[in-house]
């Protein structure tokens, strides 16, 4: 097993960029970093062994962190160089969902006479640094700095740096496109039963505090097709040459935030209300719109929504949140002409755009899904079987 050939050859496991399908480590990768560390060691004087500690009392059974490279003083400057510092596991998966290389981030603690750094240096680091990009620039600097009047006089082309949220979407974008063959299916539904039946529930709702919208009535209805068509909420493993279904339901909402797109994660969708979905939607797009997601409010998702109806568009090709197997976008819910017994009539519909793994999913499976998802939008009192 990987995890034990990196405990052998005294590997962080979590320090190491894995080569494999979606990120995974490889025995290859492990004796690569050992490699790597066994020739940093050679290089060094006086320094102490590189091999990765372990707290052997821990109940994580996990590495403590790496030694450093030096057995000076932890570095106490706004942006510190470090060879190795000491990390748990915990805060080096932060760094890396931040974009954040752990040597960098100033610390005063210490363990074992060797930089310490925790999750909380991190964020810090994180806010500091995004602090210092929004400042103006001093006078006589050399970049060009985009103004909110627009660009100086003169200036024909202006530059922002392609980093940190901005680079950490685009990679994974990327990462989605050119692994998963994309498929989208475009449908819409007649959704006039279910503007009524919001616009009949939506002041009993705010009695209570929350705002209905209809993205708690899709993730109904999307979960009830879901456990008609499983392979809609499934992964991938290229590795293990196999199809994971996944059988409960976390539902990833994107939301369009000043620093890109977010996909916060409701948990165990299937367990709650109406309201409750509601409620928990809300909050978290609060919170991304804010910076103020954690980590974990962003993670295990198995089937995502992406709402671009929200700024007027009607269809999309979205790009699936991999390693998820679907994404169904929603367009504007706006009253169209549809033909009815012959005649031209306005309805409320709603553009739907539903993209998939063709590796997984066939077409007609898509449609299928697409068709009771419709099914459940159109007819929202089905939903109370549910």
């Amino acid at each position: 097993m990987v995890a034990t050939l990196a405990r052998e050859l005294g590997v962080d496991i979590t320090a190491v960029d894995g080569s494999g399908p979606s990120g995974r480590v490889t025995e290859a990768d492990v004796r690569a970093a050992a490699e790597d560390d066994g020739d940093g060691e050679s290089e060094e004087k006086g320094t102490k062994s590189a091999i990765t500690r372990r707290d052997e009392g821990s109940d994580a059974g996990a590495t403590a962190a790496e030694a450093t490279g030096s057995a000076g003083a932890a570095a106490t400057v706004e942006t510190a160089d470090r060879d190795r510092t000491l990390a748990v596991p915990a805060t080096r998966r932060v760094a890396r969902e931040l974009d954040v290389d752990i040597n960098e981030v100033p610390t005063e603690k210490t363990r074992d006479g060797e930089a310490f750094v925790e999750e909380e240096d991190v964020r810090a680091f994180v806010e500091t640094r995004e602090a210092a990009e929004a400042a103006p620039a001093s006078a006589g600097a050399e970049t060009a700095q985009p103004t909110p009047g627009g660009p100086a006089a003169g200036e024909r082309v202006t530059t922002e740096a392609y980093k940190g949220i901005r680079r950490t979407i685009g990679n994974k974008m990327a990462e989605s496109k050119y692994t998963a063959p994309h498929v989208t299916h475009h449908d819409t539904a007649d959704v006039s039963a279910l503007v009524e039946a919001r616009q009949e529930l939506k002041p009993r709702a705010e009695e209570r505090g929350i705002d209905l919208t209809y993205m708690p009535f899709v993730m109904k209805a999307i979960i009830a097709a879901l456990k008609e068509y499983p392979m809609l909420n499934s992964e991938l493993d290229e590795k293990a040459g196999e199809i994971r279904y996944k059988h409960y339901y976390n539902i990833g909402i994107a939301v369009a935030t000043d620093a890109g797109l977010m996909v916060p994660v409701v948990k165990d969708a299937e367990n709650k209300g109406m309201l409750q979905l509601a409620s928990e939607v809300n909050e978290l797009a609060a919170k991304a719109r804010d910076r103020d997601l954690r980590p974990d409010e962003m993670q295990d998702g198995t089937f995502t929504i992406t709402n671009f109806g929200a700024v007027g568009g009607e269809y999309a090709t979205p790009i699936i949140n991999y390693p998820e197997t679907a994404i169904l976008g929603l367009g504007a819910i706006k009253q169209r002409p549809v033909v009815e017994d012959g005649e031209v009539v306005p309805k409320h519909t709603l553009p739907l755009s539903l993209t998939i793994d063709h590796r997984v999913i066939d077409g007609a499976e898509a449609a299928k899904f697409c068709n009771r998802v419709m099914e459940y939008l159109e007819n929202p009192t089905l939903l109370l079987l549910e």
